[in-house]
């Protein structure tokens, strides 16, 4: 049986963990802090669970610099939980900012207000996506499901990355090709966000850096739209400008701890910005549902029901793990190390391009999802790709099952001695395969 230090994972998720935290996890299974119980058995609404939240929250915004104007909630339903908690709950806002508006106009009588608002609701609301991957496709594929008792032209793709040449996700088209909805155009029509992917873990598509067209809507007062991201695969590995977001969200099983917690960062104006359920009901929209509604779960702390505290207790232990090894740098530093590893990796992939042909364009090559097809995707040659890795002890490679292919999981515990294993078994590969050829 190999031990775990033979071992290189690359596999997408759940994710490696530094063996630090899961050892110290190991012993908090069994006795945590010595108090004779262990951590899934302590009540969530104890001191202990509590100062778990306090810790693992300040860690969070430590790392990100987030700032006073947001706030940070634990919740379940990983990302795909997150599409719908999205859609509820800024649509939930939008109708809010019409109602204010409505009553300013209308003075108190309240069924005119609701007249007009689902008049409004009806003609006047979109929702913006960029679909650019696999991920973001299942997103405004959720929102036009939850819609579709309404009607069906509510959801705008913007952007849809399948229509460029190659007819797949391997680019990112460019911004002034993107078709948003214009903030509050003549028609009353505006969109109450615009959701973007940082990363599609399946098809290895990163956003090399916050898109201006989304900068400006964010800084904007006069073309002020919410921009949503969804950082499940790679939180924590660069640094990002939080202010410039009215959420973000992510699942904890790739960069940050196991399943079962889901980190969000929202805004606070939006947790105060929505109208009673009994008037979203009036005008035809649901209320968010309340193990998804952002100002519930903030409200209670996180624990209006019980959550995973241990799940919580690993994802502080990795915050504070890259607190210690990068100090004030914070994730400058992380930053750093994960494209010094992506590159070695890309460098030999590069090096070979009959054996390895790497899926998504240059210019958006992820640093955390490394997807490539070995030998134009020859089924017999990526089998035995695969099976040559697992004698190496090398784990985790093969692409997900909707594209096939190999994907190379670059997460934060992956180390650099993995990584160098990693790239002279492409080395080796590549030249028994050259070989083969003669």
């Amino acid at each position: 049986m190999p031990e775990r230090s033979e071992v290189a994972y690359f596999g997408a998720g759940p994710a490696p963990l530094p063996t630090e935290v899961l050892e110290r996890g190991a012993e908090a299974l069994v006795n945590f802090e010595n108090t004779g119980l262990s951590l899934v058995e302590i009540s969530h609404r104890s001191q202990i669970a509590n100062q778990i939240l306090a810790d693992t929250k300040a860690a969070l915004a430590t790392l990100l610099e987030i700032p006073n104007t947001h706030d940070i909630l634990f919740m379940h339903g990983g990302g795909s939980g997150e599409f719908s908690a999205v859609v509820f709950n800024m649509i939930a806002v939008w109708v809010e900012k019409r109602r204010i508006e409505a009553e300013r106009d209308l003075g108190h009588d309240s069924q005119k207000i609701i007249d007009r608002v689902r008049k409004e609701l009806q003609n006047d609301l979109r929702l913006d996506y960029l679909v650019t991957g696999s991920w973001s496709l299942k997103a405004s594929q959720e929102a036009a499901n939850l819609l579709e008792p309404l009607g069906s032209n509510f959801v705008n793709v913007a952007v849809d990355s399948r229509k460029g040449p190659a007819g797949k996700f391997d680019n990112i088209p460019s911004e002034d090709t993107w078709t948003l909805t214009p903030p509050r155009s003549r028609d009353g029509k505006s969109s109450a966000f615009v959701y973007y992917c940082d990363n599609e873990t399946v098809d290895g598509v990163e956003f090399p850096r916050f898109p201006e067209r989304l900068d400006r809507l964010s800084t904007d007062p006069s073309d002020h739209v919410p921009v949503v991201a969804d950082m499940s695969s790679n939180f924590l590995s660069r640094r990002v400008d939080v202010s410039k977001h009215a959420v973000i969200f992510g699942g904890a099983q790739k960069n940050i701890g196991i399943t079962d917690v889901t980190l969000v960062i929202v805004r606070k104006d939006l947790l105060t910005t929505q109208p009673p359920p009994s008037f979203l009901h009036a005008v035809g929209i649901w209320s968010p549902p309340t193990i998804l509604n952002w100002p519930v779960i903030a409200k209670n702390n996180s624990l209006y029901n019980t959550m995973p505290i241990f799940s919580i207790w690993i994802a502080g232990e990795v915050m504070r793990g890259l607190l210690e090894t990068h100090k004030n740098r914070q994730l400058a530093g992380q930053e750093e190390l994960a494209k010094m590893k992506a590159k070695q990796i890309y460098d030999v992939l590069d090096q070979y391009p009959e054996i390895y042909q790497i899926v998504p364009d240059r210019s958006v090559r992820s640093r955390m999802n490394i997807c490539f097809r070995v030998r134009g995707g020859d089924a017999g040659q990526e089998k035995s790709f695969l099976q040559d890795a697992e004698t190496q002890l090398l784990q985790g490679l093969k692409g997900h099952r909707s594209v096939g292919g190999i994907r190379i999981s670059n997460y934060n515990a992956v180390d650099l001695a993995r990584v160098k294993k990693l790239t002279t078994f492409l080395e080796d590969f590549a030249g028994k395969s050259r070989y083969q050829d003669i």
